[in-house]
């Protein structure tokens, strides 16, 4: 059984990591980690205490951080100094702070997704291999979320556009659609379109489950890994 620490717990993905994982016999979920201002501090949450000690890092083997980006860079150095692994699914971070994420990951274990999805990291495959063979094709990306959703467009959103450059093209940030509507948990589309025919690429989350339980792998699987900064590809297909 390994020790799990999960931060930004009060959270809706937060909620469901600690919800899901408490469903595996070989997890054991140590505490939940929150700002001290927030008002879920010292209570008991689904069997889970929430607290805002962020030394309680040195109890587990693996932290799971759903939380902001500030926060999530002062996770890590206590994961590192504590000899601890890390899952990072907050999203937002400058490049300033991804540069802090992989200077901090050279000494431990951390899997940093933008989408802890093993559909949305298939759709990356997918995506990746369409670039390659239709480079003479129009390319445009679509996405819609929850208006509570923060940043626009999303990291996923962003993550795509980077793919598609990587094999030649030239897309921008700002030419990605981005919708904050409703409740949407969370669409990508990508089109690849010439004078003779358009291929459409779609991927839509139903629930947050695909994120938590795809959070949940990603820990299991770090824990033995050498220090390094991997991906959710590396977790599904191998590094």
């Amino acid at each position: 059984m390994f020790k799990l620490g999960v931060s930004g717990a009060s959270g809706k993905m937060g909620k469901r990591i600690i919800s899901l994982a408490k469903e595996n016999k070989d997890i054991d979920v140590i505490f939940g980690l929150e700002d001290e201002n927030h008002p879920s501090v010292g209570k008991v949450v689904d069997g889970v205490k929430i607290t805002a000690d962020s030394g309680k890092i040195k109890e587990c083997d693996c932290l799971i951080d759903f939380s902001a980006p500030a926060a999530t860079i002062e996770n890590l150095s206590l994961v590192r100094k504590f000899s601890k692994c890390m899952v990072i699914g907050t999203t937002g971070f400058d490049h300033s702070q991804r540069s802090k994420i992989k200077e901090l990951s050279s000494k431990t274990g951390v899997v940093f997704s933008p989408n802890m999805s093993v559909g949305v990291n298939l759709l990356f495959r997918l995506v990746k291999e369409s670039a390659h063979l239709l480079k003479k094709y129009n390319v445009f990306i679509e996405e819609a979320h929850h208006i509570h959703k923060k940043d626009a467009p999303s990291g996923t959103a962003k993550k795509i556009a980077e793919i598609i450059n990587r094999q030649g093209f030239n897309l921008k940030i700002e030419d990605i659609k981005a919708v904050r509507e409703d409740e949407i948990v969370g669409d990508h589309r990508v089109v690849f379109e010439s004078d003779a025919d358009r291929i459409e690429l779609f991927h839509s989350a139903k629930t947050r489950d695909i994120f938590a339980k795809g959070a949940i792998l990603a820990a299991r699987w770090v824990l033995d890994k050498p220090a390094g900064l991997y991906s959710m590809d590396d977790v599904l297909f191998g590094k």
